[in-house]
């Protein structure tokens, strides 16, 4: 009677890897990256009381990981999300931000850390950043996970990791509305 060869047990990674990405940071990666950030951001979140501002979508699962990094680091701030939008289902954005949800709670007097997900062109940042002072931030601290290289040399106080200038997706970024899921960060082969 023959044999089969064992069969190579599959983890949950393995098996939902599109074949049409590259794997550019690994779950591990990425969860030492928002640490190390967390390690950076804690010093300047003290003074005052702060509040944590997402803008959806694709920022979601980086904030929740980085928002649980600055609690185990004792610092526990308010939260709140900012649905901005100016890619629409496409590769490129459009130029032109649209506020789809705004903020819930009032920031008089309180510390903002923005928080998203890649900085390239800066647009987003810079529009959420003048809407949150306009309600009354006393200041505005932003971070993304990924910044490009082709990103604006300011606007920008804090990020996990210097991005290849590829389209990248999972941890939150998305293709059209797909793989937002991916546990890890890849980028589209070819785009």
């Amino acid at each position: 009677m023959r044999r089969r060869p064992p069969r190579r047990r599959l983890t949950i990674t393995d098996r939902f890897i599109p074949p049409n990405v590259d794997i550019l940071l690994t779950v591990a990666e990425v969860d030492a990256r928002v640490g190390a950030l967390a390690d950076r951001l804690a010093p300047r979140l003290t003074g005052r009381p702060w509040t944590g501002i997402v803008t959806l979508l694709g920022a979601t699962p980086f904030a929740a990981d980085l928002m649980r990094a600055l609690m185990a680091r004792g610092l526990d701030l308010g939260f709140d999300a900012l649905w901005l939008e100016s890619y629409h289902d496409e590769r490129v954005s459009s130029g032109r931000i649209v506020v789809r949800a705004d903020i819930s709670r009032p920031l008089e007097g309180r510390g903002v850390l923005l928080i998203d997900d890649v900085f390239d062109s800066g647009r987003t940042i810079a529009f959420a950043r003048h809407r949150l002072e306009a309600k009354g931030a006393a200041e505005v601290l932003t971070c993304v996970f990924a910044r490009k290289p082709e990103a604006a040399a300011d606007g920008l106080d804090a990020w996990a990791w210097d991005a290849p200038s590829r389209y990248l997706v999972g941890y939150g970024m998305d293709d059209a509305g797909k793989m937002r899921g991916l546990p890890f960060i890849g980028a589209i082969k070819g785009a």
